[in-house]
């Protein structure tokens, strides 16, 4: 069963120029990975980050160990208890997300905001 949200942004380009989009979010794409444990956050951003399970990750605040970064496409939002992969900016600190176990054991990519989050990059 599939949840949607609507939002609404302002979005202003490189010529400064501002546009409302419409954000729907709450796609839900899968649930638990195979290989993952119950609460399988970290697990899930491991297998799309490095594509396989990667099992000290599984722990969500181990992520914190990476070095901190800028929001960019592949960069993980992190902190005690929850971490998602950033996909795709959609302005302000709200990103399109790749959120494993994002709520009901469900795998969601879906609007989310930065704030309470480290950033970190898991490739340095």
């Amino acid at each position: 069963m599939q949840a949607y949200r609507a939002t609404q942004m302002t979005v202003a380009n490189a010529g400064y120029s501002a546009t409302t989009v419409s954000v729907t979010g709450d796609r839900v794409i899968g649930g638990r990975p195979a290989g993952c444990p119950s609460s399988f956050c970290g697990c899930g951003a491991a297998i799309r980050v490095f594509g396989h399970v990667v099992p000290e990750l599984n722990l969500a605040s181990n992520w914190l160990r990476f070095p901190r970064a800028a929001p960019a496409p592949g960069m993980v939002a992190a902190r005690h208890g929850h971490v998602f992969v950033l996909e795709q900016p959609l302005g302000g600190d709200m990103w399109m997300a790749y959120d494993a176990n994002s709520g009901g054991h469900a795998t969601r990519m879906h609007a989310r905001s930065l704030r309470g989050y480290t950033i970190v990059n898991p490739h340095a």
